[in-house]
């Protein structure tokens, strides 16, 4: 990747807390060059206190294209838009965010289109499909609008905030589309896994199901993105599970994200 900064150059940042997992930027900027595109995405950790201030400043800089947003700053990040797409309205959470012409910031969010996209590359069909998702937050809640969104027929969700998860569930019942539920951690029977939590970034974190119940037939999918095998993934493919990582399902949606700042998206 040859980089020539100069004045010119487009600023792009991600914002997070923690943020040194992050494979974003190197993708992203990549991902500008293929397009001829002189433009540069980078971290910038801010803690949930000073994230209004940030993006407070961050909508004065002429150079600022936009922002990427992950943990733990998807909600927060929704509540300073001026406006957002119908996914992330429905939501309540964003995951990208642009300057509208108007002024003030627009936001989409599109993990749940990368996770669904690299579930389907590894082969898996979700349309009648019984899926598991194990986190509520701002990735989950995405992942849970896409599977619907997908085809699933029941849909069980299970987070350690209750009040959270049934909140979810209620939402995604008024589409009129597959069925939600409340879930546990047990994955048998259910066709599809998909962990939407933290679990496996640090070393002794448990496991966000018992792997001890999977079948060889079942789909197992992560967001966690370092380590790049995560623990929950390293289990089901010992258990001769199919499954997706998170770094499949992030270049799954990297594009998505790229079209959305260049405004080349059909929202532009």
């Amino acid at each position: 990747m040859n980089i020539d900064l100069s004045g010119a150059t487009r600023l792009y940042i991600i914002v997070g807390d923690p943020i040194a997992q992050v494979k974003s930027p190197a993708g992203m900027t990549a991902a500008f060059l293929s397009r001829n595109h002189d433009g540069i995405l980078v971290p910038v950790q801010v803690g949930t206190g000073d994230l209004g201030d940030l993006l407070a400043v961050s909508g004065k800089l002429k150079n600022l294209g936009g922002v990427v947003v992950t943990v733990p700053h998807k909600f927060g990040c929704f509540s300073h838009c001026a406006e957002a797409s119908d996914r992330a309205a429905f939501i309540g959470s964003v995951n990208i965010m642009r300057q509208r012409p108007e002024g003030g910031w627009y936001g989409d969010i599109v993990d749940g289109l990368g996770f669904v996209s690299a579930a389907v590359n590894a082969g898996f069909d979700p349309d009648g499909k019984r899926a598991l998702l194990v986190g509520a937050g701002g990735a989950g809640s995405a992942i849970a609008l896409a599977l619907i969104d997908a085809g699933v027929a029941e849909l069980a969700i299970h987070d350690a905030d209750v009040a959270r998860r049934d909140a979810l569930v209620a939402r995604l019942n008024t589409l009129g589309k597959g069925r939600a539920v409340a879930g546990s951690t047990d994955p048998a029977g259910f066709d599809l896994v998909a962990n939407a939590t933290p679990m496996g970034m640090k070393e002794g974190d448990p496991l966000p199901v018992d792997v001890t119940r999977l079948v060889p037939a079942t789909h197992v999918g992560c967001v966690i993105t370092q380590p790049a095998v995560s623990p929950l993934i390293a289990a089901a493919r010992a258990a001769g599970c199919p499954t997706s990582t998170g770094t499949e399902m992030y270049f799954a949606l990297q594009e998505k994200m790229v079209d959305f700042l260049l405004h080349t998206d059909s929202n532009a």
